[in-house]
């Protein structure tokens, strides 16, 4: 894949768990290449820029593979809003409200898309693991999505 198509595969099927900008997506993928796990091959394009299509070693799918089985360590977590939230005790009332609507906001437009994604696979026959681990990281999403909206009902009701 080239970079741009990279960005294109990840906003429509991981980003609901690994959000990835164009600078970090291409950083990556010339890291990748500089350690051997991905080699690039420009092609010559009439009217277009040339294509960087990037593809994966033997050594790359062995790194992969070495990550897939290695051990798994409990999720690092860096929350911003839960770090603005944490700190608004000095916020008015109705400046924490409105900082909640908008969270509010925010969470429904994704746990929207999320349904949509959903709806697409769903219409799709799930027969293969790999069609089914890629749902289950969806229905993931789809559940912290609904459990920060009902988070964000107990602040709106509680706050003093």
């Amino acid at each position: 894949m080239t970079g741009y198509e990279m960005k294109k595969h990840f906003d429509s099927s991981i980003n609901h768990f690994w959000n990835a900008d164009k600078a970090q997506i291409y950083r990556t993928l010339a890291q990748l290449v500089a350690d051997g796990y991905a080699t690039v091959e420009t092609i010559r394009q009439d009217n277009y820029p040339d294509r960087q299509e990037h593809h994966l070693t033997d050594a790359g799918r062995a790194a992969l593979n070495d990550w897939l089985r290695g051990p798994v360590s409990a999720p690092s977590i860096r929350e911003p809003f839960i770090a603005r939230i944490f700190f608004a005790g000095e916020m008015e009332r109705d400046e924490v409200m409105d900082l909640v609507g908008r969270r509010r906001v925010a969470s429904t437009v994704l746990l929207a898309d999320y349904l949509s994604q959903r709806e697409e696979i769903d219409g799709q026959a799930i027969a293969d693991r790999r069609n089914f681990l890629m749902a289950a990281t969806l229905d993931h999403g789809i559940k912290h999505a609904y459990a920060e909206l009902e988070w964000l009902d107990a602040v709106e009701k509680d706050l003093p």
